[in-house]
């Protein structure tokens, strides 16, 4: 008995092991022999869909589901191959499991989330798109609401722009605002309570990604539930860069406004010349308000007084910020208007 049930596993292991490089031939011949290979699953509880998903098989993940496979069966944490296939990138055996129904709702039970949360997590653009484009028609979507399915929540209170603008994947943050992702929302319990995806972008330290949310209408005023603005993160994480865009003391920073999301479809001369617009607008507009900083210190040394421009030295915690540090990173604010 103890030999019958080694030979047994030996077979399954080969028969993962096939799946798992794509040997088509040799996957097919065992079905053939013991089509009972289709509900075994590994030790972790991953079936041959699975497998087919996450390594990117399309022409076995095919076949599996040309045998009735279910699209939506879960592993041990509840997993679909939908979301193996959206976690690993692999856009052609994604969008053949949405062909053949899978669910785009399902939620998994490790955080909570979706299909949708894994491609913006791992910033996997095409796998977003193709998901988003799914939503669209199909019926479960519909019946949940599309503005609804953009904006899911995962366990712990994050959407999908949640996500993406913590883990520094601006091209998932751009599709996600284009298809009416809440750039103001709040989390729950993901990161820091109350942060919204500016104050994760400041966390994470992406540049793109704070362009792409203050060109969306990101509030750099907003505040977590620890009274901490933005600003305030990026310091904290050490993000200078970030921190120059974000400092509410300076002027607003200039960002290509959403209408003009066309910007990166335009040719090279036509965009050099946009940008040489903008930066011009730029210097006029530091030029001004450095006149105006000098005008106002010259107008206290008259009248005898020590006061200087306000600067939020202080967080909203109480912790204190070297003024020095906030100097340097507003003198790159010159730098970084330009997106």
């Amino acid at each position: 008995m103890g030999q019958g049930l080694s030979c047994a596993a030996s077979q399954e292991h080969a028969f993962f092991t096939a799946v798992q490089l794509g040997e088509f031939d040799t996957v097919n011949a065992m079905l053939e022999r013991d089509p009972s290979l289709l509900h075994q699953t590994t030790y972790d509880r991953q079936y041959p869909l699975h497998i087919a998903a996450a390594n990117g098989q399309i022409e076995i993940l095919t076949m599996l589901l040309e045998r009735s496979v279910d699209p939506d069966m879960v592993n041990r944490h509840k997993q679909t191959p939908l979301m193996l296939a959206a976690m690993h990138g692999k856009i052609s055996c994604l969008k053949k499991l949405i062909e053949a129904g899978a669910n785009i709702l399902k939620f998994d039970s490790l955080n909570g989330r979706t299909c949708l949360h894994y491609a913006a997590y791992y910033g996997h653009s095409d796998c977003l798109q193709a998901i988003i484009s799914a939503a669209q028609s199909s019926p479960v979507a519909v019946s949940w609401g599309y503005a609804r399915f953009v904006n899911i929540r995962d366990g712990r209170g994050a959407t999908p722009l949640h996500l993406a603008a913590r883990q520094r994947r601006p091209g998932c943050v751009h599709i996600l605002l284009g298809n009416g992702a809440l750039v103001c929302s709040s989390t729950g319990g993901y990161g820091s309570p109350g942060s919204t995806p500016l104050h994760l972008a400041a966390r994470g330290g992406s540049l793109d990604c704070i362009r792409a949310l203050l060109a969306w209408g990101a509030d750099r005023l907003q505040r977590d539930a620890s009274g901490r603005i933005p600003y305030v993160v990026a310091l904290k994480h050490k993000n200078g860069m970030c921190a120059a865009l974000l400092n509410p003391s300076s002027a607003e920073p200039l960002v290509w406004p959403s209408p003009l999301k066309f910007i990166s479809e335009l040719n090279q001369e036509a965009k050099a010349l946009l940008e040489c617009a903008l930066m011009e607008a730029n210097r006029e507009r530091e030029k001004n308000i450095l006149m105006e900083a000098n005008r106002e210190r010259e107008k206290n040394i008259l009248k005898g007084s020590g006061h200087s421009l306000p600067s939020p030295s202080h967080s909203a915690d109480g912790t204190d910020y070297n003024i020095s540090e906030e100097t340097n990173v507003n003198n790159q604010i010159l730098q970084l208007w330009i997106c």
